[in-house]
């Protein structure tokens, strides 16, 4: 097993030779730290092995529920996996400037950037026609929201509910959850979770 400097020496290496960046990078140097197999973080994440050697050599996308298993697989949140942005200096982030996190047909426009024992997290979830979150994930917290625009279905467990503009919902994030855009335009919802889970 490599040593934590050696493996940020590494990162570094690779982040300044151009070699992948972004996720690819950190989620290689968070397994490496915890000390995980390729194989070991797969059975955490539910997943194959070949999907994490995929996304480590960047040439994989993973989905919005797969990063939360692998956040959890790795003792880490999605922010640190995905985020590239200095934390801002000051309590106010300006349209057009917010960092957004893409996965497929779904994006994260951060509203709070995460801190180190920060409890609140809130974003605008943008879903594209059609998109939807991959199957239904659980976790610690509470969660509500607010439709800006277009119409997502949310699942609740076995429930469904459509909701549309100026709709809100709230519930127990231990509640299996997800989402599908069932409209025809992209739709846009205000989502805070408190604790922090990305």
């Amino acid at each position: 097993m490599k040593k934590k400097s050696e493996v940020v020496a590494e990162t570094e290496a690779s982040e300044k030779k151009g070699g992948p960046g972004g996720l690819a990078v950190r989620l290689r140097y968070a397994r490496l730290i915890a000390g995980l197999t390729l194989m070991q973080v797969a059975q955490k994440a539910e997943c194959s092995e070949s999907l994490i050697s995929k996304i480590e050599r960047g040439s994989a996308t993973p989905s919005l529920a797969m990063l939360h298993r692998l956040a959890n697989a790795l003792d880490t949140n999605i922010s640190t996996l995905m985020s590239d942005e200095a934390p801002p200096a000051g309590p106010v982030l300006r349209q057009g400037e917010r960092p957004i996190i893409r996965t497929g047909d779904i994006a994260l426009e951060r509203l709070v950037l995460p801190t180190r024992g920060g409890l609140l997290q809130a974003n605008i979830h943008i879903v594209a026609p059609g998109g939807a979150s991959d199957g239904q994930i659980e976790h610690v917290g509470e969660e509500v929201g607010y439709v800006l625009e277009g119409e997502l279905e949310l699942r609740l467990g076995k429930e469904s509910y459509v909701v549309g503009p100026g709709d809100t919902f709230s519930f127990q994030s231990n509640t299996p959850h997800g989402y599908r855009n069932v409209g025809e335009v992209e739709a846009k919802v205000l989502w805070v979770n408190s604790p922090a889970t990305f």
